[in-house]
Parts: structure tokens; sequence; C-alpha cells
């Protein structure tokens, strides 16, 4: 019994650039976490304010950051679907 893959894989012409957008968004989302963090640590009862409906910062801050890091990943599917088709186009006219 063969176990081989379920579709062919070709050479990724945007890896290298995928991999150098994928650090610098995960740099950006560190410097944003950082910066809750900080907030947390450093000016704690500015987290306790009420905000949204009697929930206090904190846990607004802290969902808005799991649906930032979600818009990020789109982000950055998209940008890199849209640069494997040009350079998968560029590599192919060759």
């Amino acid at each position: 019994m063969l176990h081989e893959p379920a579709a062919k894989a070709e050479k990724d012409n945007a890896s290298e650039w995928k991999a150098k957008l994928g650090i610098k968004l995960f740099w950006f989302y560190c410097l944003t976490y950082s910066a809750f963090v900080g907030t947390a640590v450093f000016a704690t009862e500015s987290l306790n304010k009420p905000l949204i409906a009697g929930t206090n910062r904190a846990i607004v801050f802290g969902i808005a950051l799991i649906l930032f890091a979600v818009i990020l990943g789109l982000i950055y599917n998209y940008l890199c679907t849209k640069k494997e088709d040009e350079m998968n186009k560029k590599g192919g006219a060759e």
C-alpha cells in the first residue's frame, strides 16, 4: 500500500517573500501585544475601568488582540496568495 501525497508539490517561488512577510507581521503583533502587557503591568488600574456594557478594558482589549491576530492572518493569506500567483506566472513564463 503506497502512501503518496494527495497533491503534487511544486516549487514555491514566493517562499522567501512569504517568510519575510510572516516575520514582519509576527513582530508587529508582538509589539502590539507587549503594549497590552505593559499596560497590564504598569497601569493595572486603567484596565479595571468598565468600557463596554460593564466589561472592563482588559477583557475588551484581550478580545481585540485575538481578533487582530485573526485579521493579520487573513491579510497574510491574501498577500501571500497574490504574490504566489504573481511569481508563479513569472516562473512559468520563463
